[in-house]
């Protein structure tokens, strides 16, 4: 079969998708029908049948071995993990209590909780105190045991804090420093010199504020301890600001078009730095815009934004999807309709010499009370809303495409009468770049067509109910966060599907052709989240880390799952798909 091309906003090279042939010979467990036993919070199970699909001669398979619950439906009580070796314990963001609980991870079947780390009430370097109402957003760990967690304050347009811990500890705090607004992830760099914080520095709901979003660089102490508030730098953005921004780069919907106010740095303003990966020579930072559908890259010695780059867009007269969640599965082709690939989470590796970045292409939308750009095909032309062009509604065949939801603030012909373009959000799949930002690979519509081959009753469900099809006009199975390991000498990306759940497993040892290895997902379709949680398994994958064999506690490769939605935290065993057979 033909490989799929995807061509970026911009004219990059044509990326390369896996031939989808490959894909036509899944093994397939349709478990997502079987009833799970009613449990309780106490002594909750695994999914008895989780769903299972994997490609003809998979090289590895996903198995739930244990999981972690804390009994909070849709309160982001379980985000980012990240693991600690020498303790054995996993690090897992309760958003909702602004703290980390600490997990035993010691026997991978039964994680257990030991305590919570909590972040309000830390004394900060600056002569503030991280405020009550904080909310932790994410957590990283030095190999030493040096911890930090990025806290949110409870105004979010304020400025943030990074507070220090011991991984080894009880969960007394070491110490804080003052960072942007809304840090929203935090990684140390490889050589451990290092925490490098994104500050999404979303607008206030009303649009009274925006503050600017910007990159804090923060130089670690040689031991546990607190850093001092003279080691935090910040990277901004006022470089790109007027001509200084690329092409492609997206920076509508700021106060100026809300009407609140004329800034100082517009462009500095609507860019909302995500998510951050570092190169293994730690001088490198890659961060993502999502909103805007670009990546910064940071200078981390000078602590510098040295270039801005977009992600592209992904051509859907080329690269099929489903757009309506009215339709049933109907995986097809539209002329004059592009998505924009919008990353969330990034991750970098290196492959015959040269770093390659991954990105998991969730796709976002500004849409808050004071401005959003939200709205869908079939509203065009009315109440106020410029309408389609003729072309466009003759070549993308407006039937099928009424509900998808789209931007309308790009897309307009050049006398800005009508849309010649139609713009939706999110890639449905992942990506891979050079760090430079060419376009080399991407996974087309295989998300979309895996999933519906391994759950069609369920089919871009959402992730709090079960339901059939109610994702497709908004982004699809939203793949957000991912995490990279390799085994056997081969490299393998983990990526988590938000809202239809579980974890899809690619190989992507040649970057060139991402290639589907497994999916498992622990979840039971036949149960509605919020009436069982107990018995729902693992709804909304956030986070997720990888732990080689060498750290890990059985001895074999696992991957730790952060779920926001069920509140839980799973551990999967990655084993020789052979051992099964």
């Amino acid at each position: 079969m033909p490989l799929i091309s995807a061509r970026s906003i911009d004219g990059r090279p044509t990326g390369r998708v896996a031939p989808l042939s490959r894909i036509a010979l899944l093994a397939t467990s349709a478990a997502a029908t079987c009833l799970a036993l009613p449990l309780s919070v106490a002594d909750a199970a695994l999914v008895p049948d989780p769903v299972r699909t994997s490609a003809s001669g998979a090289t590895v398979r996903l198995d739930p071995l244990g999981t972690y619950e804390t009994g909070v439906f849709d309160e982001s009580a379980a985000e980012i993990v990240e693991y600690y070796p020498d303790g054995q314990r996993l690090l897992v963001v309760n958003a909702a209590q602004a703290t980390v609980e600490v997990l035993d991870a010691s026997t991978p079947t039964a994680p257990t909780k030991l305590f919570d780390l909590q972040t309000s009430g830390v004394p900060s370097a600056d002569g503030s105190v991280v405020a009550a109402g904080a909310v932790a957003n994410s957590v990283a760990v030095r190999e030493d045991g040096l911890g930090v967690v990025a806290v949110e304050a409870p105004a979010k347009t304020d400025d943030g804090w990074l507070v220090f811990f011991d991984a080894a500890g009880d969960g007394q705090a070491l110490g804080a420093v003052r960072v942007g607004a809304l840090p929203d992830m935090v990684t140390i760099t490889p050589d451990g010199r290092r925490a490098v914080v994104a500050n999404e520095a979303e607008p206030a709901e009303d649009y009274s504020v925006d503050p600017e979003g910007t990159i804090s660089v923060v130089s670690l102490p040689r031991g546990v301890t607190a850093a001092p508030q003279a080691a935090v730098r910040t990277a901004n953005f006022h470089a790109f600001e007027g001509a200084g921004l690329p092409a492609g780069i997206r920076v509508s919907g700021g106060r100026t078009d809300a009407g609140t106010g004329t800034p100082a740095f517009p462009v500095s303003e609507v860019l909302e730095p995500e998510y951050v990966t570092v190169d293994q020579q730690s001088r490198t930072a890659y961060v993502t815009l999502q909103e805007a559908n670009g990546v910064a890259v940071v200078d981390l010695r000078r602590a510098v934004v040295t270039d801005l780059w977009t992600v592209g867009t992904v051509d859907r007269a080329q690269v099929p999807f489903d757009a309506s969640d009215r339709d049933g599965v109907d995986i097809r082709t539209y002329a004059n309709v592009r998505t924009f690939r919008q990353p969330d989470a990034i991750a970098s590796y290196r492959a015959k010499g040269k770093t390659y970045l991954v990105t998991a292409d969730e796709g976002d939308t500004r849409d808050w009370d004071g401005y959003s750009e939200e709205v869908r095909v079939g509203d065009l032309g009315k109440n106020g809303l410029k309408p389609a062009c003729d072309a466009v509604k003759n070549g993308a065949g407006f039937t099928g495409l009424s509900r998808l939801k789209i931007t309308k603030a790009d897309g307009l012909d050049a006398t800005g009468a009508c849309y010649e373009t139609l713009y939706g959000f999110g890639g449905r799949g992942i990506s891979v770049f050079t760090t430079d930002g060419q376009l080399v690979s991407t996974t087309g519509d295989q998300l979309e067509r895996i999933t519906s081959a391994a759950v069609p009753a369920f089919f871009n469900t959402d992730h709090g109910t079960s339901a059939f099809d109610n994702r497709s006009d908004d982004k699809g199975p939203e793949p957000e966060g991912l995490t990279i390991g390799k085994i056997h000498g081969r490299t393998y990306a983990f990526i988590g599907l938000e809202r239809v759940g579980g974890v899809m497993v690619y190989d992507l040892t040649q970057p060139t052709v991402p290639t589907f290895v497994t999916y498992t997902n622990n979840r039971d379709f036949s149960v509605s989240g919020s009436t069982d949680l107990a018995a729902a398994g693992d709804l909304g994958p956030e986070g997720l880390t990888f732990i080689d064999r060498d750290d890990s506690p059985s001895g074999r490769p696992l991957v730790a799952v952060g779920n926001e939605v069920s509140g839980t935290t799973t551990l999967f065993d990655i084993t020789k798909a052979s051992r099964h057979k």
